[in-house]
């Protein structure tokens, strides 16, 4: 399993405009059928640049899926975000793979 990380640092002055783009945004990653889950957090640090900052993680089945995405896809979805909000948004990606995880144990009676 992969994990597609999406950080992206947004000017306050956007930031409601974004967050309802943003949430039209993600279905239509997901709507490529290259990820089974997304999850959308903020990153609760105060960045010295100003901004709200967000982490968004797609999760994908396979290297393939990933591949397939950034081959097929990534490019006219990356450019919506950056053609509406261009110099009021910064963002970088990075891939994760899943070795193992972990789950705590349930009691039993």
């Amino acid at each position: 399993m992969y994990i597609y990380n999406v950080t992206i640092n947004i000017d306050e002055s956007v930031h409601k405009e974004w967050l309802h783009w943003i949430q039209s945004h993600i279905p239509e990653v997901l709507a490529t059928g290259r990820f089974t889950s997304a999850k959308m957090t903020q990153v609760l640090v105060e960045e010295e640049m100003g901004g709200i900052t967000y982490s968004i993680q797609y999760t994908a089945p396979t290297r393939e899926d990933l591949d397939n995405y950034y081959k097929y896809d990534a490019e006219k979805l990356r450019s919506d975000g950056m053609k509406k909000f261009a110099d009021k948004m910064l963002a970088f990606r990075t891939e994760l793979k899943v070795i193992k995880e972990f789950f705590p144990k349930v009691a039993s009676n």
